[in-house]
This record gives C-alpha cells, structure tokens and sequence, in this order.
C-alpha cells in the first residue's frame, strides 16, 4: 500500500549515496523533502566576536545556505522541491509528519549530542503515531554503534586498535533518479526559499570577505573530479608532507566542508579512492594516504559517540586534566591574529577570511595557543575553530584540540611548532605572510618572520613600525615554550600518578571482595 513519505535533511545534503532519500522515495505516494531552519543555529548573536549566530561565523552559513540552494536546484531538477520550514526541528516536524498524513519518515543517523537529543523527540513521536522511522548511517564510513559493541562497549581509542574493528565499509548507494514521487498537499505552512545571508539581519557585512570556496554537491563532486584527475597526487598524498603555506592552490583536496555538510559522500570518496588504487597498484597506506585521512575521520566520530562529555575536559574520562591558564588578552590576541609572530597572525587572519586552512596550519595555532606558547584552554581554542571553520565538525574539531593540546591520544607535548621556523622551512620568501598581512608585505625576507628584530631603518622603509603598525611579540617564544614543557610535564605525570594510584585501589577493592567471598564460602 502506498504511503507518504517525509525525507528530514539535516545533514546529508545531497541526492547521491543517500539511503535515506532512497528509502524514502520506494512505495511511496508523495514524497516531502524537508529542511527545518533551526534558530539554535542561525539566529544573529550582537555578543559573538564575528558577524553570525551564536554557533556559527558567516562563512559557514554562507557555505551552508549554497549547499542548501544547490540541493533544492538538484530536486527540481527531478521533478520536486526542497520544503524549507523556520523553527525548532523537533515540534516543528512532529506537526508536518500529523498534518500531512506521512506514513514513513527518513532521515540520515546523526552521532552528535544535540541531534541524538532531537532526533529521539521526532522518532518517539513518530512511532507513537505509528509512522515507520528509517535512520541509515552514511555520514560516516562506518556505524559507530557497530564498532563501539566490536571492542567490548568501549570506543577504541587509538587509531590502529579502530582499524583492526572496522574493517572495509560498504559500498554507497548505485541508485540514480530520473524523478522523485510528487510533493502532495502541503496545507497552509509558510513554506520559504533559500534565504541570503543578508536576510538573517546579521548586520553591516559589506565589508566582509567571505570564503573562496562555495557549498553544494554540484561543488563536492566537481572539486572531487578535478583532485583525482591528478592520480599521481592520490596514489602519492601523504598527510605530513603538505604545504601549509600554499593558499593560491592549497596542497590538500579542501573536501572536509563537503564532507561536514555532507554535500559529499565519504562513501563514495572512498570507492573512487579505491578505484584509482586499483588501477595504478602501488601508492601510500593509512593513516598517512587519502584514505587514512578518511579513517581518521570515521575514528574521531566513533570515539566521541561513544565518549560522555568528549568536547570538554571536566567529566571526560579520556581527557588529562591539565591546570590550563586564564589570560583573556592573549586569547584576543591570538584570536585576532594580532600576536606579533607573522606566520601565526597569518594563519588566523586566512582563517577568519576564508573560513579554511591547511591542517599544518591548524596544528601550528593550536599547540600556540595551548602547549606551546600561551598554555590556554584548548576548549577557548575550539571554540574559536567552530565558529570560524567552514568545516567545522563537532567531532573532529574536539578531537584534533584534544590531541594537539596533548589532553588525549597524543603526549608528545615536547614536540612544539615554532611560530618562526616552522613556516619558514616552508615559504622562506613569506608570501603568504605578505598576503594575509599586507602591513608586513614590503619587509625583507630575513625579517619577515621576526620583524621586531628588524633596524628601525628597516622598518621605516617597509612602512611599518613594530610596537605601532604591527605588534610587538605578545610572549618571548623561548622562555614561553619552556615555561610550557615544564607545566605540561608536571600534569600528565601527576595525571600518570592519579591514575596508577587508582589502579591500586581497585587492585586492593578486588583483593578484599575476594577474601571476603572466601571467608563467606
């Protein structure tokens, strides 16, 4: 017996390898494709330090709105059209699935804490009202649920013990479509169009540059063609060997916010990955080759769907509680790009521009901010990352601060990035400091990365005065990175001595049960 059928888009914002949609539009009469704008996301907050909601920085709602527009243009095309209502999800879809008489509701699994809450409200209502609930998993490689009950209820935590569990994902959705089902009676909901960015009241963002790369999954699978045209750079990538200064052609695919957004298939990545694998024979393994960094992705979101409060260091279990310091200057500072070391300034100015940047890049501001220089926060950090990032991802974002901090998976904290010499070794020349800092654009190049040090003659020339036109060095480097390794060392060998000491108490908790039960026998 037909039915009516309702597709939730959330995430998962394409037609190719969706499951949901697939199941969705099987035996159905009509077919409702659905995205609930949702104000936790979008509302404008005046208190942010950047233009956009309380969650989010312009460029990824800018990113999101074009992969939004994209998917209603690529649904038109089969003869429907994306629904796009304004509220809070939950009440918002319980009203649609009674009003429009929907006998099946899809939607794609979300692993995160605030789409689990809302996703039970809807799945309880639904099937209350006896609707059948369809929640496949293919944001992710893998279910994480399925790995997690493989190593004994626990998240494996490191990435090898997650590769020996996963094993090889299933191959994504062949399915093509020529047309969907027709959208039946929609009643008297105010059903809206795309909006613009200008039309969340954001404020003056005239003089905003926005990112330079743009949403949808017409976008994902262009830019995905375009990388792996070049099979000699697949079958060759290798993570640590990028070039974090190369902004004109970045030495990375830039598919994470397609991913994020899911305009982009990891599954399908994956099979095309393992495509030219085959073809050309040999080429780099994980983690270091493209489809380690897929894994990596896949073992973030399994640790942090099975880890309590995994995007904090109070109540997680995983993470070192490290006595981080408060300084509210060097945040700003830092946040800001305004800490007097280029290569650092740099990187957070392309970050606050473009909304992306190289994952060396990422890797040098964080341990700058945490254990290397400033010993802050790592969640101050984040916070900043997920406002900013185009593809920021609750996950992976937690889970790379939790590592370049050292609170968890890594305890090299001895191995700090130079603010100076890292990039340097990279882009002597320091163009990419001269075009994300044009203050600093006309400096030789033996000044260029510590400019403080250049003659005031100097200065003069290249028309920028250090301590007025460019700040002077917020912390000396030197005595700052020490200071760090010594506060680094203190914490995870006290953090080293709670947790042995709690070992022995369970030893001696045991030993005594085990007496007792004895003495009771």
């Amino acid at each position: 017996m037909e039915t009516n059928s309702l597709i939730w888009f959330r995430k998962g914002l394409r037609i190719h390898d969706n499951p949901a949609l697939d199941l969705a539009r099987r035996g159905c009469k009509h077919l409702y494709p659905v995205f609930v704008l949702d104000p936790h996301y979008l509302d404008p907050d005046r208190n942010a330090f950047s233009p956009g909601s309380a969650r989010s920085g312009l460029n990824r709602i800018q990113f999101f709105l074009e992969s939004l527009r994209d998917l209603d243009a690529s649904l038109r095309r089969l003869g429907s059209r994306l629904l796009l209502l304004r509220g809070e999800p939950a009440p918002v879809l319980c009203r649609l699935l009674k009003d429009w008489k929907i006998g099946k509701l899809c939607f794609e699994f979300d692993t995160e804490p605030y789409g689990l809450a809302r996703d039970k409200q809807v799945r309880d209502f639904a099937s209350s009202c006896g609707i059948d609930v369809h929640s496949p998993v293919s944001h992710t490689l893998f279910n994480p649920s399925d790995i997690i009950e493989k190593n004994g209820d626990r998240p494996p935590l490191t990435y090898q013990s997650f590769i020996a569990l996963a094993g090889c994902p299933v191959d994504p959705c062949a399915t093509t479509y020529s047309e969907l089902p027709s959208i039946g009676e929609t009643g008297d909901y105010e059903l809206l169009s795309v909006p613009k960015i200008e039309d969340f009241g954001y404020g003056d963002i005239s003089q905003e540059e926005l990112s330079p790369f743009h949403g949808g999954e017409t976008e994902a699978l262009k830019r995905l063609d375009q990388v792996l045209e070049d099979k000699a750079w697949v079958t060759n990538f290798e993570k640590p060997k990028g070039d974090p200064s190369a902004f004109q052609r970045p030495a990375t695919t830039v598919l994470s916010p397609y991913l994020k957004f899911g305009c982009l298939s990891s599954r399908y990545f994956y099979k095309r990955l393992q495509d030219i694998y085959t073809s050309v024979g040999k080429h780099t393994k994980p983690p270091v080759s493209l489809v380690g960094q897929l894994l990596w992705r896949d073992f973030f979101y399994t640790v942090a769907f099975g880890t309590p409060n995994f995007d904090r260091m109070k109540g997680n279990k995983i993470c070192k509680q490290i006595p981080w310091s408060e300084n509210k200057e060097l945040l700003v500072a830092w946040r800001d790009g305004r800490t007097g070391f280029p290569w650092i300034d740099a990187i957070m100015i392309q970050l606050k521009k473009w909304g992306w940047i190289h994952h060396l890049a990422r890797h040098c501001v964080a341990c700058f901010l945490t254990r290397g220089d400033m010993f802050i926060h790592w969640e101050k950090g984040r916070d900043v990352f997920e406002r900013l990032l185009i593809d920021s991802d609750w996950a992976i974002n937690n889970g790379n601060w939790l590592w370049l901090s050292c609170s968890s998976f890594f305890y090299q904290y001895y191995r700090i990035y130079s603010p100076i010499s890292f990039g340097k070794k990279y882009d002597p020349c320091g163009n990419y400091i001269r075009h994300f800092l044009p203050v600093l654009k006309d400096f030789p190049k033996e000044y260029i990365y510590e400019p403080w040090t250049a003659p005031l003659s100097v200065q003069k020339k290249a028309n920028c005065i250090i301590g007025k036109d460019y700040p002077r060095p917020v912390i000396d480097h030197e005595i700052a990175s020490k200071e760090c390794k010594k506060k680094m060392g203190e914490a995870l060998a006290l953090s080293s001595s709670k947790k042995q000491q709690h070992h022995n108490d369970s030893q001696e908790i045991a030993s005594h049960k085990t007496k007792r039960r004895k003495k009771a026998i």
